[in-house]
């Protein structure tokens, strides 16, 4: 059956103008129905092999805004699939191979670089030159032919899309967007029963995405900006300092900063069976000797006050028992001892959130999909969801845990807050 577009009007059958669910076997009939048939806001009637579908609004309807937020929905699903294109341009090696090259493309030069179908390339490079994520040499005449059409990337596009070493590099969450999205086929049953899924649920190609996203503004920033932005942290860290990473996932921190301070001994802690992995693969890599990777649930946090400093990064918020985990820290930490807490950057309300946050909409579909998901994949799962853990919640919750001192830092990062806690 093929839905076609039906005209609203009083409710006698034949006002329909055209027919709704006509057969594909045969063009629709015109309806032969004259009588009035009281109906329900929506009614379906069958005439033969053709069904009519009135619908009675239940007030008029302003045009300008029906078509306004036709048009704002239809964004939404426009964003959504140029969304699987730039996953597509990032799998691909098509970013790379354009901020390669050293002038403009065309998609048949595009399509033998990366060994591709020129017809597949040339109609993906249609769709992100139209959303702008690429650039494009357009100036159409009437005997320009379509593979005449050259594209390339401006410096900005070529650090956000093609770059993974600038701290603006953005491919990680579109590295993982197919296992981000397979998920919505488990949200209905999370929805009711309340239980989600933790990181792992993700699969391997998750826990890379994630590392994807970390590390580029990690490698850039933790060491020259962020560390000594802590009182005396530097200091300890070259004297030599015992140091846990909480939610360490693949490691990059960790080994990063076991590089930079050869003197100090650096574990991480991960309940990610993909994320430890990958941090175990890295450190054979790096051959470090004072760095090393825990399961959380086998080798925990040590509760002796022997730890100098600790760190979360965007963890907290994921985390089932975030206020245990913050006692666990205080027990963890000795009575001068430092917890550097990196997390999502919210405000106290939906309403503020909504009103300051340009990328509110995002942080809440990404909550339901995984950082809510994973903050409820156990039964009693706190659940703060992305935007659950503003400053004066972290504050009152650090309080809560044993700790005195809260300090927020003056760090410069689109997404996080940084704040520095100690007993």
């Amino acid at each position: 059956m093929v839905p076609v577009a039906c005209t609203v009007t009083p409710l006698s059958v034949d006002a329909c103008t055209t027919i709704a669910w006509s057969s594909r076997s045969r063009p629709p009939q015109p309806a032969r129905a004259t009588t009035p048939i009281a109906t329900t806001p929506t009614t379906a009637i069958a005439l033969g092999s053709v069904f009519i579908t009135t619908v009675c609004p239940m007030e008029q309807l302003d045009p300008d805004k029906l078509k306004l937020f036709s048009f704002l929905l239809f964004s939404k699903l426009e964003g959504a699939v140029t969304s699987g294109m730039v996953h597509l341009g990032d799998q691909l090696g098509l970013f790379k191979a354009l901020a390669a090259a050293p002038q403009p493309m065309t998609t048949a030069q595009l399509a033998h670089v990366t060994e591709l179908n020129e017809r597949w390339v040339r109609e993906w490079a249609y769709n992100q030159a139209a959303a702008k994520m690429i650039s494009t040499v357009n100036t159409p005449t009437s005997t320009q032919s379509i593979t005449d059409d050259t594209f390339y990337l401006s410096p900005e596009q070529t650090a956000v899309l093609a770059t993974d070493t600038h701290p603006a590099f953005g491919m990680g969450m579109f590295h993982r967007l197919p296992q981000t999205m397979e998920s919505l086929k488990r949200m209905p049953e999370s929805f009711r029963t309340g239980i989600g899924h933790n990181y792992d649920s993700h699969g391997p190609e998750g826990a890379v995405g994630i590392e994807r996203s970390f590390e580029p503004w990690t490698n850039a920033n933790l060491i020259s900006a962020v560390l000594p932005a802590l009182d005396g942290i530097t200091k300890v860290l070259d004297t030599g300092a015992t140091v846990a990473d909480i939610g360490c996932g693949a490691g990059g921190a960790v080994l990063l900063m076991a590089k930079a301070f050869p003197q100090s001994n650096f574990t991480g802690y991960e309940i990610s069976q993909y994320a430890l992995d990958r941090a175990s693969q890295k450190l054979k890599d790096s051959k470090l000797t004072n760095a090393r990777f825990n399961d959380a649930r086998i080798n925990p946090l040590p509760a002796d006050h022997s730890v100098d400093f600790v760190t979360t990064f965007d963890c907290i918020h994921d985390m089932t028992h975030p206020a245990e985990m913050m006692h666990a820290i205080h027990a963890a930490l000795k009575p001068n001892g430092t917890w550097l807490l990196v997390d999502i950057k919210a405000h106290d309300t939906f309403a503020l959130n909504m009103q300051k946050n340009p990328m509110a909409p995002l942080m809440y579909g990404i909550s339901v999909l995984s950082c809510m998901s994973s903050a409820m994949s156990t039964t009693g799962g706190a659940g703060l969801g992305t935007l659950g853990l503003s400053a004066s919640t972290a504050e009152s919750m650090a309080k809560a845990a044993g700790f005195s001192h809260f300090r927020k830092l003056d760090i410069d990062h689109s997404v996080n807050a940084f704040y520095e806690i100690r007993p």
